[in-house]
């Protein structure tokens, strides 16, 4: 007797297929020490919060180098932990696809306008 359902066989998942999840947050978490430690840091040595102190920040390559690692992997980690709030607490199979499908689009549009101001800042670009 298997506790697997049709479609988990086919796909090879099972009773465990949240383990994968688990240790993909797990994964992002790590990441996510040293470059937000980093971050913070950065911020906390920068003179102040001006226009010309940030932008001057992000022009360097460093900077924007793990500026560009630190946005994808906090938006997939944050995309992790909302999928499993939503799924434990939202009920309802339309609507939980309906608010995992917007949550990820929304993580997915925020990922590309802050690479995107990351990218034109380190590259030269200024509004």
């Amino acid at each position: 007797m298997s506790l697997r359902s049709p479609l988990g066989r086919v796909l090879g998942l099972g009773a465990a297929s949240g383990a994968h999840h688990w240790w993909l947050q797990r994964l992002s978490s790590i990441a996510l020490l040293p470059l937000t430690a980093w971050f913070v840091i950065a911020l906390l040595t920068l003179p102040n919060l001006r226009w010309a102190s940030v932008h001057g920040f992000l022009a360097r390559p460093v900077s924007a180098v793990l500026l560009l690692l630190l946005v994808p992997a906090a938006a997939h980690h944050s995309w992790l932990g909302v999928a499993v709030v939503v799924e434990d607490y939202v009920h309802g199979r339309r609507l939980k696809t309906l608010t995992l499908l917007v949550l990820q689009l929304l993580h997915v549009v925020v990922t590309v306008v802050a690479l995107f101001a990351v990218l034109s800042i380190a590259l030269g670009r200024t509004p």
